[in-house]
């Protein structure tokens, strides 16, 4: 890593930002973001977005957004704010309240709004894997009608909702029996479009190790941004990559 925190290995973000953490506002992780903001400064981060799951019956986001403001500045970090919801369908409608969308990037409502492929979006809904797989073994659909659902539907969902950041692209895949290969570089590069026109950054996400060095290497020379994220739900995973750092060459491990 250069002293600016950039490495020189293609489709590598910097180590020293950790764009997806979540506190006790998610009902799966246990971290206050007083507890992840000195986790951040522990691992000597320069920029954090703290972040929380919704739905469009989430009540919470005012809360979380207020117990994230009041924390004390730290010099040399910059918090950032998002939720995380799901894409729902092949038209990019998102699994969050409407007025939280409404206010992406303004003083009340979050910076952004991680979309991510809890499930597969079709075109009448979220597919769960388990129907994904149905569907595939019995010849319902084909997978690269599953792969161009998953691309056209994300999408659709960064150009509704304007400010966006990719959540662990395309980690829906395994699960269903595909995988990044699946996606042909015509679909990666239709996406990457719309991202660098929207501005909107892409993880690379140490929990679900997404995407692989194929999708980054192609986006990164697309222009896309890409941001490391841990995912983490445990203060203690806060900047923490031990995936990410080898495939960076940086050896910003534990």
């Amino acid at each position: 890593m250069s002293a600016d925190g950039t490495t020189s290995v293609p489709g590598a973000p910097r180590l020293d930002e950790d764009h997806h953490v979540h506190s006790t506002f998610s009902d799966d992780a246990v971290s206050t973001p007083g507890e992840n903001l000195a986790a951040a400064v522990r691992a000597g981060l320069r920029r954090v977005r703290m972040v929380d799951h919704v739905r469009t019956t989430s009540t919470h986001v005012s809360a979380m957004l207020t117990a994230v403001r009041a924390l004390p500045p730290v010099e040399g970090l910059e918090v950032l704010t998002g939720v995380e919801a799901k894409v729902l369908d092949t038209d990019g409608r998102v699994d969050a309240p409407a007025d939280v969308l409404a206010a992406l990037g303004t003083p009340d409502g979050p910076d952004r709004v991680l979309l991510a492929d809890h499930q597969l979006p079709g075109p009448d809904g979220p597919w769960s894997p388990r129907a994904v797989r149905e569907r595939l073994d019995a010849g319902a659909v084909r997978p690269s009608d599953v792969v161009e659902m998953l691309v056209t539907a994300t999408a659709r969902a960064v150009e509704r909702t304007g400010r966006a950041q990719l959540a662990h692209p395309f980690s829906v895949l395994p699960k269903v029996g595909l995988g990044e290969d699946d996606v042909p570089d015509d679909l990666l590069d239709a996406l990457a479009a719309v991202l660098v026109a929207t501005g909107t950054p892409a993880e690379v996400n140490e929990k679900w190790d997404c995407p692989g060095p194929r999708v980054r290497t192609r986006w990164a020379a697309a222009g896309v941004l890409l941001v490391a994220s841990t995912d983490a739900h445990v203060a203690d995973d806060v900047g923490v990559y031990r995936r990410l750092a080898p495939a960076s060459g940086t050896g910003r491990t534990p």
